[in-house]
């Protein structure tokens, strides 16, 4: 458990949990969809959420794995509303499955937390012959806010309320110092994993910023916002079983635990201090400086540009 860190202008710290930064909060009446809430911070953003009375929707690949989870959470909070959607990041035919199953389902949309990530050491390329790291981390939800930005904007239009779409990215993007997103995709002969991610990771926080200057254009009550959670180690270093024991032994005390990881996507998800706030970056529960390269515009309009020719 991080032990350290002073705290912010927010009043929370590396520190506080998703429980503390939530407390007094209720959200009744609100609906969420979490990706990869099957574990980790993924799933105790849903046990928060669902703690708190949101109606939580998990968008998980392993949908029978996920039934454990809800069975948890109900354990915990018998009231709680819970449902399970299949749905593979990496296929962009099940984003628009359940895209489509979503909008049929009548449910609102308020807040959208693109939680799920991968981390896979081998090259590896998606459905759609892209590599991995960058179809899974951004293009398929890049695809899904997409195809459920309208569901969004009538949720918010009709209950006048605001909308949170949040990104999960990691301190990782700080590796990459060039955005040609392009040179990563399906070449083998210089792949590499760290940076592969990394460049997943920098197009989250582009994506939320891009995606946040459309909204403010359009006059949209939505926001969208990206955010590190802090290193923690959960099941995306499931291919590294040593590294993993080796944190946990040693480590313990220097990394996050998953409450603490997921401390700052519940803060963006419901804290009333982050409303209207929209295209920063948050770390430890405050705003915080990506790299230089996260805050280029141009950047952040080509690769919008360029995940739409890949989406289309």
């Amino acid at each position: 458990m991080w032990i350290f860190g002073r705290k912010g202008e927010s009043g929370f710290s590396a520190s506080s949990t998703a429980e503390e930064v939530t407390i007094g909060i209720h959200g009744p009446g609100l609906t969420a969809i979490v990706t990869g809430a099957t574990s980790g911070i993924g799933a105790e953003t849903a046990r928060v959420l669902a703690m708190r009375g949101v109606h939580v929707v998990m968008a998980v690949r392993n949908t029978e794995k996920c039934n454990k989870v809800k069975e948890t959470i109900l354990r915990e909070t018998p009231e709680a509303k819970v449902d399970i959607m299949e749905l593979d990041l990496s296929s962009q035919a099940s984003v628009m499955d359940f895209a489509a199953k979503y909008r049929s389902s009548g449910y609102p949309l308020h807040i959208l937390i693109n939680n799920a990530g991968v981390l896979s050491p081998p090259f590896k390329l998606s459905k759609e012959k892209i590599e991995l790291h960058f179809a899974t981390n951004h293009l398929g939800h890049f695809l899904l806010t997409n195809l459920l930005l309208e569901t969004m904007k009538v949720t918010s239009y009709e209950q006048k309320t605001e909308g949170r779409i949040i990104n999960v990215s990691s301190s990782g993007h700080r590796f990459v110092r060039s955005g040609i997103f392009s040179d990563q995709l399906n070449n083998e002969k210089s792949y590499n994993y760290i940076y592969a991610y990394g460049l997943s990771k920098l197009a989250n926080i582009l994506h939320a910023k891009e995606l946040a200057r459309r909204l403010k254009e359009e006059g949209v009550n939505i926001t969208a916002n990206s955010l590190h959670p802090g290193f923690i180690v959960t099941e995306i270093f499931r291919g590294f079983s040593i590294f993993s024991v080796v944190c946990n032994a040693i480590l313990k005390y220097f990394v996050k635990d998953v409450a603490q990881g997921a401390a700052t996507t519940c803060y963006l998800a419901l804290n009333p201090r982050v409303k209207s706030i929209t295209g920063e970056y948050f770390s430890d529960s405050n705003l915080a400086e990506p790299s230089w390269i996260a805050k280029d515009r141009k950047l952040a309009k080509e690769l919008w540009e360029f995940s739409l020719s890949l989406t289309s």
